[in-house]
């Protein structure tokens, strides 16, 4: 019995020839928790990755392009005209998973901004 590495297995099992999309962001590049503070207290150093705005809307309009891609084989599927019915079952299960994920790290955030709020000066 031979003993393959992680990498080895794992790029067997998961090729990156495949394009399916997530939806969300890629990671972006670790940021310093001393960088340099100007006297207003701004950052005096410039970001160079995506704002949190940028990253979030990529995510949602991810969400939403899983979503039609879903819903354009499900009507293809009702039509008779799609041949391999998985590809909706997988279109169909991946746009539910993006969707219940979205509506998570919504009801976090909210949770986290009600926290904050409540916090006594």
């Amino acid at each position: 019995m031979s003993i393959i590495p992680v990498s080895a297995a794992s790029a067997a099992l998961f090729p990156t020839t495949e394009t399916s999309h997530v939806g969300l962001a890629g990671p972006t590049a670790p940021t310093s928790p001393t960088a340099a503070f100007g006297a207003e207290g701004t950052s005096a150093a410039s970001g160079t990755g995506d704002s949190f705005a940028n990253v979030l809307g990529n995510a949602v309009d991810g969400v939403q392009s899983t979503q039609a891609n879903a819903d354009n084989l499900a009507t293809q599927a009702a039509t008779g005209s799609l041949t391999n019915v998985s590809d909706y079952m997988v279109a169909a299960e991946e746009a539910n998973i993006q969707t219940q994920l979205t509506a998570a790290v919504r009801n976090n955030a909210l949770q986290a901004f009600q926290q904050i709020m409540g916090m006594q000066l």
